[in-house]
């Protein structure tokens, strides 16, 4: 019988927290093929397993200081076809850049301590392993202080607001939503951030995510 369940491979190196996701995500219906402690460990297991997604922190054994992102842009370069999604409790600007630097498709960013619901953490990982992104607010606002110019500059608060929703992954409805405006006002402040970064329709590139990351094409350049 084919398992159509979504394929997990976690990396955390606090025993208590490993266990407590992969029971987690067992009883939301995910199959965690394997739960590692080092990032050489978890290198291993996307290669073994070939999971749809890897759940990685960023500071992992021996040293704690960037193991574990390291081991996300190794996955990111040698299986494309592998979401990622950094879940840390460290905000690391530089390394989000990095492997942003490549494009958006299948990653993910988010801080630990601001995942109020599991649901969200299991939508998350839904939307990345389907190739979408799915990044913490705080990392896109953390991102845009980190630019000293960029086209963010021209944005009103407004569309500032609208930007960091997109960057959850909501919709023009949901967003209009947790605004308190009409979806029609949420698709104007799009069309204005659209044009603000000089972005035109295209098949072949989802406008969406382009608007949240256009700001870091000159740094990751």
């Amino acid at each position: 019988m084919t398992d159509d369940r979504l394929r997990v491979v976690l990396a955390e190196d606090s025993a208590v927290l490993r266990d407590g996701l992969t029971e987690l995500l067992t009883v939301r219906g995910l199959a965690v093929a394997a739960a590692v402690a080092t990032g050489e460990e978890l290198l291993a297991a996307v290669a073994e397993h070939r999971p749809q997604v890897a759940v990685v922190d960023v500071r992992m054994p021996p040293t704690h200081t960037d193991e574990g992102v390291r081991a996300a842009l190794r996955i990111r370069r040698s299986w494309p076809e592998v979401g990622v999604l950094v879940f840390s409790q460290h905000l690391e600007t530089g390394w989000v850049t990095r492997l942003l630097a490549d494009g958006a498709a299948g990653l993910g960013y988010l801080l630990k301590e601001r995942v109020a619901r599991t649901s969200e953490f299991v939508d998350a990982l839904h939307r990345v392993a389907a190739g979408g992104t799915a990044l913490d607010p705080e990392v896109v606002t953390h991102l845009m202080r980190a630019r000293r110019r960029s086209a963010v500059d021209e944005l009103t608060p407004r569309e500032r607001e609208v930007l960091a929703l997109m960057a959850e992954g909501r919709s023009n409805r949901a967003i209009a939503e947790r605004l308190s405006v009409t979806e029609r006002a949420v698709e104007k402040h799009v069309a204005a951030v659209f044009t603000k970064f000089d972005l035109h329709a295209s098949p072949a590139d989802n406008r969406r995510v382009l608007a949240v990351l256009a700001y870091l094409a000159e740094s990751a350049s």
